[in-house]
């Protein structure tokens, strides 16, 4: 079952065209990794897919219905965001800025079922040891999994992440993007991630959604849009994509002539 469904989506900021004609869908269970080069779009189309930006054409559906017509509480219990910038420099502690993402769900009190559900999320991203740190205090990868916790307490059907590993070491990397693959697997969750690092994408996404100039270039599986012709064609560079792996891997060469357009 389709949770997000994006339908022939353009979106510009003034007179320049950003994204036109974006059309895909992430169902319950699946992580779908958004890649492409600088200024494609990536960010963008995850800030319509939110309901952030109102696109001019098309349309963004969650379980069918538009989000257009949903009240932003209820958006809130259907949709968590994690985005690119961890500038946060509030003297809030961790636990108490995870606890905010509860507040779809939050009266005038914090119940024990809200503290054990961010109690999980700091132990799933590995932060239970800075629990009582202040947010200001920590470095920005660490502040960047501690965004990601508190979209993961808000218990919606669907996570958008825009670059949630750009600011991770490999271990973090690997250890967040496991986390995100079996959230969506055991809970049904539909997860969406912008990503630079294509291998990364390989092994945690079950389909990709290559951007080109605003526009989608390929859509599917790992094994299928990642080829040395999309990456001349999207990256300007000769590779080499290796399929001996349990998922396809990208092993650059040299920057060729990036594709007029581009």
């Amino acid at each position: 079952m389709a949770l997000l469904s994006v339908e022939e989506l353009s979106f510009a900021y003034r007179d320049r065209e950003v994204l036109r004609g974006i059309t895909f869908s992430v169902d319950a269970g699946e992580v779908l990794g958004l890649v492409g080069p600088n200024g494609c779009g990536k960010t963008t189309l995850i800030r319509c897919a939110d309901g952030m930006l109102s696109p001019h054409n098309g349309r963004v559906m969650f379980k069918g219905k538009e989000l257009g017509t949903m009240h932003r509480r209820e958006v809130a219990r259907a949709m968590a965001y994690v985005p690119q910038s961890t500038g946060n420099r509030t003297s809030s502690t961790v636990f108490e800025t995870v606890l905010m993402g509860r507040r779809p769900y939050l009266n005038w009190t914090v119940s024990c079922a809200d503290e054990d559900k961010v109690a999980e999320a700091l132990r799933l991203l590995d932060l239970e040891g800075l629990a009582l740190r202040k947010v200001g205090e920590l470095s920005g990868g660490e502040r960047q999994r501690v965004m990601i916790a508190r979209a993961l307490v808000q218990e919606t059907g669907v996570v958008l992440l825009d670059e949630p590993t750009s600011n991770l070491d490999v271990c973090h990397q690997m250890g967040v993007m496991e986390v995100l693959r079996g959230l969506a697997e055991e809970k049904g969750l539909a997860i969406v991630i912008a990503l630079h690092d294509l291998n990364l994408a390989a092994t945690y996404c079950h389909r990709l959604l290559v951007l080109s100039a605003g526009s989608i270039y390929s859509y599917g599986a790992p094994e299928e849009v990642l080829t040395e012709e999309m990456l001349g064609s999207v990256y300007g560079i000769e590779a080499v994509v290796k399929r001996d792996l349990p998922a396809p891997y990208v092993v650059p060469i040299r920057p060729g002539r990036v594709r007029e357009g581009v």
